[in-house]
């Protein structure tokens, strides 16, 4: 997906649209169990508005903004049902950060769902800039 038909699923709008491309991935896991995971790309410019105090003399971009990147990646896998709906965090848990991510990186978001209850939705995400991890955590939103 690219930025126009992701703007049909999330109803973030610029500056806080935080997902360049957007695809599905289906894995079977050794159990025979399938997978669905959302992987998205965001290139980081330099001229973000999350950039010019995070610091000014050496950019980094805040860990929640990254947070914030991977709950949107999830938007895929929650099919037509997000274009009626608004997702809004319930939670962000075991959140880790492990590499600073700069302007110039291109950060690769992917995330999977790992329960529903109802409204509730649980996911597990990670943040990766060539091939490393940046961050990773649990989330959960409520589908309003």
């Amino acid at each position: 997906m690219n930025i126009e038909e992701i703007k049909t699923f999330l109803p973030h709008r610029e500056p806080m649209l935080l997902v360049d491309s957007l695809e599905e991935e289906v894995v079977t896991n050794a159990n025979g169990d399938t997978i669905r995971y959302a992987v998205g790309t965001y290139h980081v410019r330099g001229d973000e508005f999350f950039l010019q105090g995070h610091f000014p003399d050496y950019p980094v971009v805040p860990g929640v903004i990254l947070c914030e990147m991977m709950a949107q990646s999830c938007a895929l896998l929650l099919g037509d049902e997000i274009k009626t709906k608004r997702p809004l965090y319930t939670g962000i848990d075991n959140v880790r950060f492990k590499y600073q991510v700069r302007p110039g990186d291109t950060i690769v978001l992917r995330s999977t769902i790992t329960e529903r209850r109802q409204a509730l939705i649980f996911a597990k995400a990670e943040a990766k800039v060539d091939g490393k991890l940046c961050c990773r955590g649990n989330l959960s939103f409520a589908l309003i």
